[in-house]
């Protein structure tokens, strides 16, 4: 008996030993479209010998929406917005790592590292940052573009040639801070006054579209639309006769961060890939091809020379955006009204 005991046992290792082999040959990543070069994910791949998969959203919603409906447990790593990593980390959606396990964790710059949606850092690494705000072309209107009455009360060069993007959080935002309201508000006049303006400038508005959000702008499909810097300064490298704007009453800063899901099927895979963005020359190789900004330390001598100049990546002196804010569940469900309006 002691023996079949033993035989079982070393069986059942080798069959653990086997399985855990297999595993440490995949990653699967559920990213943003157009926001990590191929040439970083096959560098990745071949110097740890891992076979990457990358599955894409155009919103954070979408992502949420998909993971919540059972993707959740098929994919290692996901890269949400900041406001973002907060509703899923309270859904328990996300695993926590010790910053031991991460070589390069040092790395994070230090603004990056105790932030409101995951304070020091233990189930995300910062990613990349910008802002959102919108892109006018200069040859349909010559007018003052840094308001947000471009997009909310346009001109009437502008009117139904507008871009908006499909994403229910920074459209409410910024409509919020056009309104000079608070967001997540609970005051029922300003939730009234909100739905009323959105309602009101949805006529002027040609298409709702985030993974087009370029391509409208650089085809002359719009005239004007809401935008990423980066996606604004690749719109302008492409020829489009267009103009980042830093509106007077505000803008939408954001970060995007890698976090570590839940029952990711490659936990350790996972961390290597983490620890592999955090190093600065791979963190660099994705601001020079995506075009925002890192939040790792020691990337400016990877930088290339379009993106250190870029007027989108250098906001004027003086002008600080608003993050997304997570709203509590009673708010959420008006806000989820208000957008399931508009998208009718």
């Amino acid at each position: 008996m002691k023996t079949v005991l033993k035989l079982t046992a070393s069986a059942l290792a080798m069959t653990i030993a086997a399985g855990a082999a297999q595993a440490e040959g995949k990653l699967s990543i559920y990213h943003w479209f157009e926001y990590i070069p191929q040439e970083l994910l096959d560098k990745f791949a071949a110097d740890n010998d891992i076979e990457v998969t990358m599955d894409t959203f155009d919103s954070n919603e979408a992502m949420l929406a998909s993971l919540k409906a059972g993707k959740l447990g098929s994919y290692d790593v996901a890269v949400p917005g900041d406001y973002m990593v907060k509703i899923m980390n309270d859904a328990g959606m996300l695993d926590t790592f010790e910053s031991s396990e991460l070589s390069h964790f040092g790395n994070i710059a230090p603004e990056w590292l105790n932030v409101d949606y995951d304070d020091g850092r233990h189930s995300s690494i910062p990613y990349q940052w910008g802002s959102t705000s919108f892109s006018v072309n200069l040859d349909a209107y010559s007018g003052d573009i840094n308001t947000t009455d471009i997009i909310f009360n346009p001109p009437t060069e502008l009117q139904g040639k507008i871009n908006v993007l499909d994403s229910a959080g920074e459209v409410l935002a910024l409509a919020s801070i056009h309104l000079g309201i608070p967001q997540c508000t609970t005051d029922r006049d300003q939730l009234r006054a909100l739905n009323d303006l959105v309602q009101a400038a949805k006529p002027h508005w040609a298409s709702f579209g985030s993974d087009v959000a370029k391509d409208v702008l650089v085809s002359g499909d719009a005239a004007a639309g809401m935008i990423w810097n980066g996606f604004g300064a690749k719109a302008r490298s492409e020829g489009a006769n267009i103009q980042y704007a830093y509106p007077k009453q505000g803008y939408i800063v954001w970060m995007d961060n890698v976090v570590l899901l839940k029952d990711a099927p490659n936990r350790a895979n996972a961390l290597k890939f983490m620890d592999f963005l955090l190093e600065p020359e791979n963190a660099a190789a994705v601001t020079n091809y995506a075009q925002y900004t890192a939040g790792v330390t020691g990337v400016e001598p990877h930088l290339s020379d379009e993106v250190k100049n870029a007027p989108e990546l250098n906001p004027p002196a003086g002008m600080a955006g608003q993050f997304v804010q997570a709203c509590s569940e009673e708010v959420q469900v008006v806000y989820d009204k208000i957008w399931t309006d508009l998208r009718k």
